[in-house]
């Protein structure tokens, strides 16, 4: 037994903490997360941070990241964090370009080139000098020079912000594709395309006696080299392994699984040459993804895999927790660090996250065919925010500034220590605002429904910004019981004693079937919600496969049409579940609601102001 005496078992460490806090943080995650993406629109980003803060020094102080590679429980050198952060970041960065460049529409960048130049050019170069001019004028001991290196950080697009946010069931519900594409395909484009604002002002903080030289420098290293280069070598790896993709492939020499694995391999091989011959390593991968899936012969071999959404869900969350645990909240009020204050700093999150895109958005749409009305206009506008790029860039700043030793010496070590409280003072507000801004805006549509049934009336808002009412109740007696959210179905009024229990009664907007035919975004909608709601399809439809269901529904559709009645789909909602509360609250006697809607005539369709009628 004495050889006991001095056995522990127990290793606990700040490694073996996050190893399983980080674990258990997933794991509990991914069991909720349909109710929490689905249901309360809310992306892995808002909950990873949030998470990531309350484990981080300042709340739980279970794990500090500063002090990773630390002695003795100290912090580490700052050079040793912030290599550190960068190399996070960077390979979160890069499988995000990447799978953004893969997902996108075949041949996207070549067809949709102007409104990427648009967006890439004056609207980021906008963004970025009235992003600078804010920080200048609210920081007293930042230059306007320092002010552009800080600011360069804050004007890409995030990709992985960008696509926790429009990627969910909302925005597939409510964002029209084009939106989606554009946004995604900037986001992917501007992390790299950020190095030459980020290195003229470098440059000429390291040289400020000799500007025609940091200019020189700065054009013939940052543009020709590590800008060009990267993005022709990321063309030319991705051509060269769809090249051997395909002959493999027709050779039967690769599986399945290995298509899939390509999303990572490429990736780090994009990262590993372009580091090596140091080159812009984010735009070789998005250039890598996009030339790899030019032809969407890639797209159409993993089609059915879901791999590189897990990878991004993973990455995106431990990326995002270590963010949040590294926000450094002491240092938002420390007018020591050239006057940061925390008034300061919200001054420029509201100036920034209003004015940095909205203004030029709204100036240059009409010359960027993928931004097709005002309203598209305003929400891409909004709709850029600041996260996983803003800290890898201002990472690779502060690396390639001096460190100052006590207090900054000249504007170069100014900047040094001031852009990163900055940095991520506007990541924290951009996660947030941006994070939780569709949750925002359906509960706020919600309310006002509610509103609107309770007064005897139900709006519903189309993908094409109209406004359809139904005019099912001639006789004035309109009752709405509920809706499917989120999608462009909705109830009108419960089973009058007339219906017949054969009818099968849908009726669907005019808007996706009668200018679309989109049926099977109809049919994806109602077959999801019942799927959710444990409800039924209606006897004639609850045996029936899906392709059979599809040619019924529509005939269906076109035979009520053709002699104006209306479609009918009985819809019995689950106990407990949030139809069958919202049916109860608006009134209903029992579980039982009637989606309702009709394509109208053709004449409404060219109407979008006008009421649809049966």
């Amino acid at each position: 037994m004495a050889g006991l005496a001095n056995f522990s078992p127990f290793e606990i460490n700040t490694s073996h903490l996050a190893y399983a806090l980080l674990g258990a943080y997933i794991a509990l995650f991914m069991m909720v997360s349909l109710f929490i993406k689905e249901r309360l629109y809310i992306g892995e980003a808002v909950t990873s941070t949030i998470f990531g803060i309350i484990i981080g020094p300042y709340v739980g102080a279970v794990i500090d990241p500063r002090k990773f590679g630390g002695e003795n429980g100290n912090n580490a050198e700052e050079e040793t964090i912030n290599e550190l952060i960068l190399e996070v970041t960077r390979v979160v960065l890069a499988l995000g370009v990447f799978a953004i460049g893969v997902e996108l529409p075949r041949r996207y960048v070549k067809r949709h080139w102007k409104s990427l130049f648009f967006l890439l050019c004056p609207i980021m170069a906008f963004g970025w000098v009235i992003s600078a001019a804010f920080i200048y004028a609210l920081i007293p001991g930042l230059d306007y020079i320092g002010s552009l290196t800080i600011a360069a950080t804050l004007t890409p697009t995030d990709p992985i912000l960008a696509a926790a946010v429009i990627g969910g069931k909302f925005a597939e519900q409510h964002i029209p594709a084009h939106i989606k594409h554009i946004i995604a395909c900037e986001s992917g484009c501007n992390d790299g395309a950020a190095f030459p604002f980020l290195y003229i002002g470098i440059y000429l903080l390291l040289s400020p006696m000799d500007t025609p030289y940091a200019v020189e420098e700065w054009f013939l290293i940052t543009w020709l080299y590590e800008v060009a280069l990267g993005i022709f070598l990321g063309a030319l790896i991705g051509y060269g392994a769809r090249k051997l993709m395909k002959f493999c492939e027709s050779r039967n020499l690769i599986d399945r699984q290995s298509f899939v694995a390509q999303y990572v391999s490429l990736t780090l091989l994009c990262i590993g040459i372009a580091l090596i011959l140091g080159s812009d390593d984010l735009l070789a991968s998005f250039s890598c993804g996009t030339a790899f899936a030019w032809d969407g012969f890639f797209n159409k071999a993993t089609e059915e895999s879901n791999f590189s959404s897990i990878v991004d869900l993973l990455f995106n969350s431990v990326c995002f927790i270590f963010i949040g645990a590294l926000v450094p909240f002491d240092q938002f009020n420390d007018p020591t660090l050239g006057g940061i204050t925390n008034w300061r700093l919200v001054i420029i999150a509201l100036c920034i996250l209003i004015v940095k895109r909205i203004p030029p958005m709204l100036a240059l749409y009409k010359w960027m065919p993928d931004i097709k009305t005002f309203r598209e206009a305003l929400f891409a506008g909004y709709f850029g925010p600041i996260g996983v790029g803003a800290v890898f860039i201002s990472a690779l700043a502060t690396i390639q500034l001096p460190h100052p030793e006590g207090q900054p010496a000249n504007q170069a070590e100014l900047v040094a220590v001031t852009i990163q409280p900055i940095v991520f003072f506007l990541v924290l507000c951009s996660t947030f605002v941006h994070g939780l801004s569709i949750p925002f805006f359906s509960l706020s549509r919600r309310v006002g429904t509610t509103l609107n049934a309770q007064a005897g009336s139900l709006e519903s808002f189309s993908k094409e910004d109209s406004r359809e009412t139904s005019k099912d109740d001639q006789g004035g007696t309109r009752n709405v019981q509920s809706w499917i959210e989120g999608s462009n179905l909705i109830t009108e009024r419960p089973i009058n004693n007339n219906s017949n229990e054969d009818d099968i009664d849908v009726q669907v907007h005019e808007v996706d079937i009668g200018k679309r035919g989109n049926t099977s975004d109809i049919i994806d909608n109602m077959e999801n919600e019942f799927k959710d709601v444990g409800g039924s399809v209606g006897k004639e439809y609850e045996a029936l496969k899906r392709a059979e269901y599809e040619v019924k529904l529509k005939q269906d559709i076109e035979k009520a049409t053709q002699s104006k009645k209306k479609v009918v789909l009985h819809v019995h909602h689950k106990p407990g579940t949030r139809d069958w509360i919202n049916s109860k609250f608006l009134g209903r006697r029992n579980s039982e609601s009637t989606v309702e809607a009709s394509r109208s005539n053709s004449s409404s369709s060219n109407d979008k102001g006008k009421q649809t009628s049966d």
